[in-house]
């Protein structure tokens, strides 16, 4: 089960860093507009990835308790909103050269994730954890003195995600038919972002290979909230966060393929966050390990 938790969170992590980089094949398409399509045409091929992976009783799950609970309508109008504003910012940023405000607050992330799991879940880390937060830690608080301030974007990213997963648990919707309903939610505002632009039909006349390119953004992130969603049943509150460093990192590394550059100073930022990264993969390394053999004596 753990090693199942892990691989989701490592495929998803590169399905995203993917779609960063994507993201910059969709020009002339804007940040508003992308975001627009990823959520229209996401809601189909995830349903489709319900069905085939007999997920779909979340679903009639989560219909029948707004039946019994109306008010659940208000709980889950909020949860789509900050899903919804997360995913425009992901999409908003590598167009605006905004990707490693972005980045920091992922990096930023997995702390406020494991803050979260140690004082409302009491879950426990191993050493080698510990070590990976102390040295994330130290990597933040760098940043901090070195820029004075955090930019709202990375503040932003490090306090919703958080608080939308919070509020799922709150909710009881914390399953992939939670996020169902986080995105059919978000289809009205999607549709309207896309019909309203009297300039869309000249965007695809422009670039043809948005007729292709624009339902695979549909489908990939689909298969990346999927494994997200998976991963964050499957692995405690604390690795689940900790293993979220992986995304950032990549992150970077698609940052800097598309022309931003990282400065001299800020090196001490990223140094002790990769090697928070390296010390959980090597922590991950061990659990698989002691999964297939046991304790070692």
């Amino acid at each position: 089960m753990l090693r199942f938790g892990i691989a989701c969170s490592l495929a998803s992590s590169a399905l995203f860093a993917g779609l960063y980089f994507y993201a910059t094949l969709l020009v002339p398409l804007d940040g508003k507009e992308i975001f627009a399509w990823r959520m229209l045409l996401t809601l189909p091929f995830l349903t489709m990835l319900m069905v085939v992976g007999n997920e779909s009783r979340y679903i009639t799950a989560l219909f029948a308790r707004i039946k019994k609970e109306p008010w659940l309508l208000v709980g889950l109008c909020a949860s789509s909103a900050l899903l919804g504003s997360q995913q425009w910012l992901f999409l908003w940023a590598p167009i605006n050269q905004r990707g490693m405000d972005l980045s920091l607050g992922y990096f930023m992330l997995p702390l406020t994730l494991l803050l979260v799991g140690q004082i409302f879940y009491r879950e426990r880390l191993s050493l080698l954890q510990t070590i990976a937060t102390v040295s994330a830690a130290l990597g933040v608080l760098h940043q901090l003195y070195f820029v004075g301030h955090f930019s709202w974007l990375s503040l932003f990213v490090a306090a919703g995600f958080p608080l939308y997963f919070a509020a799922r648990k709150k909710l009881r919707t914390d399953n992939l038919g939670g996020l169902w309903f986080d995105m059919l939610l978000t289809f009205p505002v999607a549709a309207y972002f896309i019909f309203k632009d009297a300039d869309m039909g000249a965007a695809f006349q422009r670039a043809p290979g948005l007729y292709v390119l624009v339902p695979l953004l549909g489908m990939l992130t689909a298969a990346a909230f999927m494994t997200y969603i998976l991963a964050s049943r499957k692995l405690p509150f604390s690795l689940f966060g900790l293993l979220g460093y992986v995304e950032p990192v990549l992150i970077v590394f698609v940052a800097l393929a598309i022309g931003e550059r990282i400065k001299p100073d800020e090196m001490m930022t990223y140094i002790p966050i990769w090697t928070a990264v390296g010390l959980l993969v090597v922590d991950g390394a061990l659990h698989v390990r002691r999964q297939f053999f046991g304790s070692p004596a």
